[in-house]
């Protein structure tokens, strides 16, 4: 098992026990909503083909809940300043890491913030579990089909762990 946890402050943010491509600059966890019931999980699969849901029980994203990711929010320009102060520590990393795949980052990080910034009202935003304003921010969206959703994580912003 892969586990995928923030390179600047080390929050878990996703594994690889749920379906992970890369896109670029990014990876791209597809996730669904599951039935809680008091914070405790009750269908972490997120099968629920045999289960009523639970009175009491709540719906949450099924990565959010097993990373513990905590939503925040962001207007277009707070989320331009923020953007810009974590890109320039993900390349501070990658110059003292990986200098050979610097320009390669700038270039496939500029395309997906140019590409977030386009359709910005499309995501919900979440950090991870220390809610570390330095962190990585991970975006939350729809596939074309309107109702599965995936979160999108900077790529260059994770460390990957064998577990």
């Amino acid at each position: 098992m892969l586990l995928y946890t923030d390179t600047i402050n080390g929050d878990e943010l996703f594994s690889d026990a749920f379906p992970v491509k890369e896109a670029g600059a990014a990876y791209e966890v597809d996730c669904q909503m599951i039935q809680v019931k008091s914070g405790v999980d009750v269908d972490i699969a997120g099968d629920g083909q045999d289960e009523e849901p639970d009175e009491g029980a709540s719906t949450a994203n099924n990565v959010v809940v097993s990373f513990q990711l905590q939503q925040t929010s962001f207007d277009k320009k707070s989320y331009m300043t923020h953007i810009k102060g974590y890109m320039k520590a993900l390349e501070a990393k990658l110059r003292d890491t990986d200098p050979a795949r610097l320009n390669s980052f700038k270039e496939e990080a500029g395309a997906l913030v140019k590409a977030i910034l386009g359709d910005f009202e499309k995501y919900e935003f979440y950090t991870g579990q220390s809610m570390d304003p330095d962190g990585m921010v991970a975006l939350l969206s729809y596939r074309a089909d309107g109702t599965t959703p995936y979160f999108t994580f900077f790529k260059d912003g994770t460390k990957v762990q064998k577990l």
